[in-house]
């Protein structure tokens, strides 16, 4: 039988995504094992997480709490002409690390998934078609993951700005 504060740190462990039980246990362990102050950092780091960290309210990017704007929009070197839409914020970071991009982007919070609930008015698709006549958006870059729901986010991100703003130039980031 394991301590009963060992096993509560296996089981909030456990509820991380991707973390199954025998990994939950080797990091539950691990820690019991370091320096106290490596859980002691975690521990504070996660303290501060949600105080530190807001949502972007132009982008919906994550950003730091002091900022207005999250930096990959309200930077002047930003075209803001040429937005790519991601599902989650952290796919801006994937793109981000090829330094190739110079647009914003727009974080949609999802992908339709009628089975999980995820409708289209829960995403921030409103918010997208706003933009586009806010700051004059010249193109539209869909790149949502090539999975059904996905797709289905794409093909009605396409429909709908396409109908209201026929001269706008939407096009998907490639895949091979």
């Amino acid at each position: 039988m394991l301590p009963a504060a060992l096993n509560d740190v296996i089981e909030a462990l456990g509820r991380l995504p991707g973390v199954g039980p025998r990994t939950a246990e080797r990091y539950a362990y691990f820690l019991l094992k370091s320096d106290q102050s490596v859980s002691q950092n975690i521990a504070a780091a996660l303290t501060v997480l949600h105080e530190n960290v807001k949502t972007c309210p132009k982008t919906f990017a994550i950003m730091d709490a002091s900022e207005k704007l999250s930096p990959l929009y309200d930077d002047p070197a930003r075209d803001k002409s040429t937005v790519l839409v991601v599902e989650e914020p952290l796919d801006i970071y994937a793109i981000e690390h090829t330094k190739s991009f110079t647009g914003t982007y727009h974080v949609l919070g999802g992908a339709i998934s009628p089975m999980d609930g995820i409708t289209a008015d829960k995403l921030h698709i409103s918010e997208l078609i706003k933009r586009v006549a806010d700051d004059d958006v010249k193109e539209i870059i869909i790149a949502t993951n090539p999975s059904v729901e996905g797709e289905s986010t794409a093909v009605l991100l396409d429909k709908l700005l396409g109908e209201k703003y026929p001269d706008l130039k939407i096009t998907r980031l490639a895949r091979g």
